[in-house]
């Protein structure tokens, strides 16, 4: 079997990348032919097929008018891309594209330039884009669905892309030019790792197969000095959509039974670090360094006020056997089970997330109890092995079928 994965980034940029990179690992091992397609980069990790990726394109520096016009274009539909992407199939002859996050800078055009080259196709939805032109559905400190229920424009008129009327048009013009050329549906399977979204795909394209595979996170990590040191831990992007704003003034109507570490860089960091000096900010943390964080916790908060799809942050602390407590929105509450691998939350709400703290922290048998179910949970749903019988068989599925003449 060879499978060609296309995803915009060829670096570990965010949890996009970081399942991207993980299946191609895990299907190389597996005895699959991998092959890439991406843009280049100067983080790019090395690929024997680079020479393919398509030029860096940046959409956020400052273009002349020509300039403009010629990246508004390639934004909705890149012919470069299109062009690049035909020959190295022409070349390769893959079985199966595996589309990641390709849009804007390679754009969804280049499905239909899988499919007319006989290869299967399959979309990993790691965001709400496909109903949403600013990926979020989240606008003004709340949750949005105008686009998915209404027009698309509604991106236009609240400008959600940055407050430009612009770049917000641009969005609004590429969702309209989708649909138009419905290039989503020139694919043989969507998949959602979460019910939650395949939901909101189904409202948009109610037509395509949509499967949920959940993501996976290796169930074998180091199990080594895992301990309960006292101390509650976020990790992730330091911005208002996530909740931290709401996990810093939950703290302070908390008892403080328990230290508060945060740990991640983004817009707030500056501004919480100077209002809330009884958090240990740690910044941004890899590697070894987070493991550890992770592994002394009593629990870890993910207190997300968007939609989110399949948290990878709740998976590593699933793996790591700790609990967690989650905002109940979006797919945590597919993830975590309310009393049994974590506690859920009001999202928003830092007065029902100070009660929830408060609940965890006198509580250390339900801690403990708690964080081995989200272990379990884990090797049961969420494990890399899961991922990838799951992932596999969908392949073995669609190359099966015949392709309509």
């Amino acid at each position: 079997m060879k499978v060609l994965l296309v995803n915009k980034f060829f670096f570990m940029k965010g949890g996009a990348e970081t399942v991207f990179f993980q299946e191609r690992e895990m299907l190389q091992q597996a005895g699959v032919v991998v092959v890439d397609f991406s843009m280049q980069h100067e983080k790019n990790i090395p690929s024997a097929y680079q020479d393919f990726f398509v030029p860096n394109v940046d959409y956020y520096q400052g273009h002349g008018v020509l300039s403009s016009v010629k990246t508004a274009v390639d934004f909705i539909h890149n012919r470069e891309a299109c062009r690049k992407l035909q020959a190295l199939i022409t070349q390769e002859q893959p079985d199966i594209v595996h589309f990641h996050n390709i849009y804007h800078q390679l754009t969804p055009s280049i499905i239909k330039v899988a499919k007319s080259l006989g290869c299967k196709t399959v979309l990993t939805a790691h965001d709400t884009k496909i109903a949403c032109p600013s990926y979020t559905m989240y606008r003004d400190n709340h949750t949005c669905e105008a686009c998915l229920h209404g027009s698309v424009w509604n991106a236009c008129r609240y400008r959600c892309q940055q407050g430009s009327l612009f770049k917000s048009a641009l969005l609004s013009l590429e969702a309209t030019y989708q649909r138009w050329a419905k290039n989503y549906q020139a694919l043989d399977v969507i998949v959602s790792p979460s019910e939650f979204l395949a939901n909101l795909l189904r409202q948009k394209l109610p037509n395509n197969r949509i499967d949920v595979i959940v993501n996976g996170i290796d169930e074998q990590v180091d199990h080594h000095d895992i301990t309960d040191q006292g101390y509650f831990l976020y990790l992730g992007r330091l911005s208002q959509e996530k909740g931290v704003a709401t996990l810093a003034k939950a703290y302070q109507h908390s008892a403080q039974a328990l230290p508060l570490k945060v740990v991640g860089d983004g817009p707030l960091f500056d501004e919480l670090v100077a209002n809330y000096h009884n958090i240990d900010f740690l910044g941004f943390q890899r590697g070894e360094a987070l493991h550890t964080l992770i592994k002394h916790s009593t629990a870890v908060i993910v207190p997300s006020e968007c939609y989110e799809n399949c948290s990878m942050s709740v998976l590593e602390a699933m793996a790591y056997g700790k609990p967690v407590i989650g905002a109940n929105i979006g797919g945590i509450p597919e993830q975590v089970r309310d009393g049994i691998e974590g506690r859920l939350f009001t999202a928003g709400d830092p007065h029902s997330l100070a009660e929830v703290i408060d609940s965890v922290a006198d509580n250390k048998e339900q801690v403990i109890d708690m964080g081995y179910k989200a272990r379990q949970r884990l090797l049961n749903k969420y494990s890399l092995t899961q991922h990838q019988a799951s992932l596999m068989h969908l392949y073995q599925q669609l190359l099966s079928e015949v392709n309509p003449v």
